[in-house]
């Protein structure tokens, strides 16, 4: 499958997906597209970055035109990611059909106006969809396509009640579509609840990185953390996002790196809906070069041109390490992810070692650094470049 037109899609799809500059579909675009289109209920695995946004759209679009009575919902576990695909939404078919977005933090008055003017699709994440439902606000006996997007980061987020409670307002008679990252157990069991007799999709799985993305490491002791991240960053050039484990961290960095002439913003989950808005809008127009940001930008956020990643502080959670190096390398393009690690983020680089490549033996636990200062200094500072399909840890051997 070499074009969109192989699927005979309505002409202003057509016309709205070349418009867009979107002329040859991806790898799970290719799987996807063809099963919704014949009806199909699909469980997909892909990872962020590989086009799953149009895989969905694109049948649902379809589907709202060939059919008039017919609506749609998707659901998404955070505002931004909610916010980005109604974007994408309003690109491809605006101003054929109205939309609607539910998200919280937004204002509730102004969703009101626009469930009132009956909106073919919603997006929205479930906690404000279920204030909807309680105040009889939204009705969804008419949805008939279903898009649960980044289910296991909703399950994560602790939105498994949400969802059923959702459920209860859908018709049984629907088509719908659950995209994760991983397929543990709990979104089998999701997907035994949601979805019948589906088809299994299954592109990039959680443990590969995009193939294009240069991952490096650099051994720091504590102390020169900030030093190094400092000559980095004066040394790369494009947007760039800095991942950090606290709020308070992601404040307090974006304020000393301003202190030090760089444009820069913190992203956290403590911002206000407008407030993350104004960031995300920022970033995204290159006002500010640099994201210092928590885990809340490690899914969700497509910002096509950032140029490199750097973990500054590691993930609690080795799978969160490929979510957060996806948001460079984005659609093909060509990006680089850098780790500081110093000797307390040594079991947690050893777990993500472990995950990438879980054939090969990591060091033992209790392996101590050398007590040289020397060697230590070497060591720490030693780098190691690798690409993502050909990532060989470095052999330790013993003094």
């Amino acid at each position: 499958m070499t074009s969109f037109a192989q699927w005979e899609l309505s002409s202003p799809l057509i016309v709205s997906l070349t418009g867009m500059g979107i002329l040859t579909p991806t790898p799970v675009q290719q799987e996807t597209i063809p099963l919704a289109l014949q009806g199909c209920d699909i469980l997909a695995s892909a990872q962020t970055g590989t086009g799953k946004t149009i895989a969905y759209l694109i049948p649902l679009i379809q589907k709202i035109i060939k059919n008039p009575e017919t609506h749609a919902l998707i659901l998404a576990p955070t505002r931004e990611l909610a916010m980005q695909v109604h974007q994408t939404l309003k690109q491809m078919m605006e101003p054929h059909f109205n939309t609607a977005l539910l998200i919280g933090g937004a204002s509730m008055f102004r969703q009101l106006a626009e469930l009132k003017k009956k909106p073919r699709v919603i997006v929205g994440t479930p906690g404000r969809i279920n204030d909807h439902l309680e105040r009889r606000s939204l009705h969804l006996e008419d949805t008939r396509f279903l898009v649960i997007d980044e289910a296991d980061r909703m399950l994560d987020m602790g939105f498994g009640v949400q969802l059923d409670r959702i459920a209860k307002h859908l018709p049984e008679s629907r088509q719908t579509l659950l995209f994760s990252a991983t397929l543990f157990t709990n979104i089998v069991r999701l997907a035994q609840r949601f979805l019948k007799d589906p088809k299994r999709v299954a592109i990039d799985t959680i443990h590969k990185s995009a193939p294009k993305i240069q991952q490096e490491t650099i051994r720091v002791s504590h102390s020169e953390k900030k030093a190094e991240l400092l000559k980095q960053l004066n040394q790369r050039e494009g947007l760039i996002i800095v991942f950090v484990k606290t709020r308070r961290r992601a404040e307090s960095m974006s304020k000393e790196l301003r202190h030090e002439g760089h444009n820069t913003e913190a992203m956290h989950g403590n911002l206000g809906q407008g407030r993350r808005e104004q960031v995300i809008r920022a970033f995204r127009n290159s006002k500010s070069r640099i994201l210092v940001a928590t885990d809340i930008a490690s899914r969700g956020l497509d910002i096509p041109h950032v140029m490199h990643v750097i973990n500054y502080d590691l993930p609690e959670c080795p799978e969160d390490y490929i979510h957060r190096i996806g948001r460079t390398g984005r659609a093909g393009a060509e990006g680089f992810a850098l780790s500081l690690i110093s000797p307390e983020d040594n079991v947690r680089w050893r777990d993500i070692e472990r995950m990438l490549n879980p054939h090969v033996h990591a060091a033992p636990r209790h392996e101590k650094p050398s007590s040289s200062r020397k060697h230590a200094s070497n060591h720490y500072h030693a780098k190691r470049n690798w690409r993502s399909q050909k990532f060989t840890p470095r052999k330790r051997t013993r003094a």
